[in-house]
């Protein structure tokens, strides 16, 4: 998927990286509108990378019937892990949705990073790194599906 984003040029999203308590999930479940939502994202072309730590140990069972990759990492150095999982993938063609302080690492580092105020809330250290703030992750990711709404949030 090509956004162009006037001041800030054609961004050419390849991958989405989520992250998993919190953002996608809330007490290591899977917020219920979270699969058709990846589901129709798949679609695009999008490759969706769950990046986590797996607090809960629950993450492969909660995401079995998804269409995407996970990513699991010790727990000590979240924040570089994520940072390095962009770097790998290319950093150009990400965006990335989190809520948590080991999210900003990963924000600074995608093309178009989002922070998501959802239950658990998110690290304000983060928020100040994201480009888009949203409450909650169906509209985190209602902005992949109509583009012309994070078009118009960052139009310099």
């Amino acid at each position: 998927m090509e956004i162009n984003i006037p001041g800030r040029g054609i961004i050419k999203i390849e991958n989405l990286l989520l992250d998993y308590n919190g953002t996608i999930a809330c007490d290591g479940e899977v917020i219920s509108s979270v699969k058709d939502k990846i589901e129709v994202i798949n679609k695009e072309e999008i490759k969706v990378h769950i990046v986590t730590a797996d607090t809960h140990g629950n993450v492969r069972n909660q995401c079995a019937d998804m269409p995407v990759q996970i990513q699991i990492f010790d727990n000590s150095n979240a924040a570089q892990n994520k940072r390095e999982i962009v770097e790998k993938l290319g950093a150009e063609n990400c965006i990335c949705i989190g809520n948590g302080f080991n999210d900003g690492q990963m924000f600074e580092a995608c093309s178009i990073s989002v922070i998501v105020m959802g239950v658990e809330g998110c690290s304000a250290k983060s928020l100040m790194k994201a480009d888009i703030v949203c409450k909650s992750i169906e509209d985190a990711f209602d902005l992949i599906l109509k583009p012309s709404r994070m078009i118009a949030t960052l139009r310099g």
